[in-house]
C-alpha cells in the first residue's frame, strides 16, 4: 500500500473516495475498480493545500487496499510529490470552443486552486461567452491568443472542427503545452498527426452533468503524455465529478455509456412523468418526482457501493407493484433496447473517428 495513504482514509459511503485526514476534503481515488486505486490526485492534493504537513504515520485506511507496487518509506511521500510538476493559482488553462463541455469543465477547474484570471476562452462569436464573463474569465475571439497564454489547452469544439483548429493553432504549440481534446471520435492518433511531432496530447470524455459539477470523465493518454501528465488533469478535473483513466478504446465506449448516456437517462425520466400524467398526475408534480427520483437513484447507487441488481431487487416485494412494473418494462424490451442504445453510441463515436482521421505526414 502507498505511503500516501497515511494522510487519507476511504470513505464510506463512497469507496471510489478519499478523506483528507487535515481538511476533511473528499478526492477522487481514481482506479478502473473498488479493488485499485491511482494515488495521483491525492498526491497533488497533499502538494498544493499541505505541502509541509505531518499527519499520523501510524493511520491505515478502513478498508483494504490492493496494490502492484511495494510500499514506500513514509518520508519519501513528499519527495514523490516534489517530482510532479507544479500546479498552484498561477496555472494557466485555455479553452478553444466555449459550450457546455467547456463550460461545465471551467467550472469544476475554478472549484480548485486555479484563479479565473489564469482561464481563457476563445470563440469565433459572443453568443457563449457571457457565461464565462460572468465567471470572471477573460474570453476572446483568438485560438493563437489561447494558446500562447496557456499551459493546457482544452480543445472543446465539435468533431468536424478539430482539424481546421489544430492546423490554425499548430505553429504556436510547444513541447511545454498540454493539448486535453474533448471532441467526440477523433482518435490521438489524429490529433497526434495534427500537431508538431512530440506534442502532448490526452483524449477526453466528459459528459453534460460536469456544468452541476457531477460530470463522468474518462481520458487517455498520448504517446508523449506521461503519468504526470495525466496526475494533473486528474487534479485540475477532480471537481467536476468522477474522473478515470484508461485505454483509448474505452473512450468511444464511454461515450455511448455517459455522454450519450445522459440524454437515455432523460428519455426515461420523461417517460416516467408522462406515465404519471396518464394516470392523473399534474405533469409539472410529475416531472419534479421524476426528476428527483432519477438523482435519489443515482446517489444511492453510486453510494452504496451494490450491484444495480441487488438495489432493484431490494425494491421488489413478492406480488408486489414494483415487479409487476418491471414485467412490463421486460416486455417492451426496456433491456435489450438500452444495450442496443449503447452499441449505436458508440459505433457512431468509432465512425465520426474514422471520418476525422487526417491523412498525411506529421510537421
Amino acid at each position: 500500500m502507498s505511503a500516501v495513504w497515511t494522510y487519507f482514509t476511504i470513505s464510506e459511503k463512497n469507496p471510489r473516495m478519499a478523506i483528507c485526514k487535515a481538511c476533511n476534503k473528499n478526492i477522487s481515488r481514481g482506479g478502473s475498480s473498488a479493488k485499485t486505486f491511482s494515488t495521483s490526485g491525492l498526491l497533488y492534493h497533499l502538494k498544493s493545500k499541505h505541502p509541509d504537513s505531518e499527519f499520523d504515520k501510524k493511520a491505515t485506511p478502513k478498508r483494504k487496499i490492493h496494490a502492484r507496487s511495494p510500499t514506500p518509506a513514509a518520508a519519501d511521500v513528499f519527495d514523490m510529490i516534489k517530482s510532479e510538476p507544479k500546479m498552484d493559482s498561477q496555472f494557466r488553462i485555455g479553452f478553444i470552443g466555449a459550450g457546455n463541455m467547456a463550460f461545465g469543465i471551467a467550472k469544476g477547474i475554478l472549484s480548485g486552486c486555479v484563479l479565473p484570471t489564469n482561464v481563457k476562452v476563445s470563440a469565433p462569436s459572443l453568443r457563449n461567452l457571457g457565461r464565462f464573463q460572468e465567471l470572471n474569465i477573460t474570453t476572446s475571439h483568438s485560438n493563437t491568443e489561447v494558446v500562447c497564454t496557456s499551459d493546457v489547452i482544452f480543445v472543446a469544439v465539435k468533431p468536424h472542427l478539430v482539424p481546421i483548429v489544430l492546423n490554425e493553432i499548430s505553429q504556436h504549440v510547444t513541447d511545454k503545452h498540454t493539448i486535453v481534446s474533448v471532441a467526440a471520435g477523433v482518435t490521438l492518433a489524429t490529433l497526434e498527426e495534427l500537431l508538431p511531432q512530440g506534442s502532448c496530447v490526452i483524449r477526453l470524455m466528459p459528459n453534460l452533468p460536469c456544468v452541476v459539477l457531477e460530470g463522468a470523465l474518462l481520458f487517455a493518454r498520448g504517446t508523449n503524455a506521461k503519468q504526470e501528465h495525466g496526475a494533473l488533469l486528474c487534479s485540475l478535473l477532480q471537481h467536476c465529478g468522477l474522473v478515470e483513466e484508461g485505454p483509448e478504446a474505452w473512450i468511444d465506449v464511454h461515450t455511448g455509456l455517459s455522454g450519450s448516456g445522459v440524454a437515455f437517462v432523460y428519455l426515461f425520466a420523461e417517460a416516467l412523468a408522462d406515465g404519471a400524467v396518464k394516470m392523473g398526475m399534474p405533469s409539472a408534480l410529475a416531472q419534479r418526482i421524476a426528476s428527483q427520483t432519477v438523482l435519489g437513484a443515482g446517489h444511492l447507487l453510486r453510494d452504496s457501493n451494490k450491484h444495480p441488481a441487488q438495489l432493484r431487487s431490494e425494491v421488489c416485494t413478492p406480488g408486489g407493484t414494483t415487479i409487476c412494473g418491471l414485467h412490463a418494462l421486460e416486455q417492451g424490451g426496456v433491456r435489450a433496447s438500452t444495450i442496443t442504445a449503447v452499441e449505436s453510441a458508440t459505433e457512431r463515436a468509432r465512425e465520426l473517428g474514422r471520418k476525422s482521421a487526417a491523412p498525411g505526414s506529421r510537421k
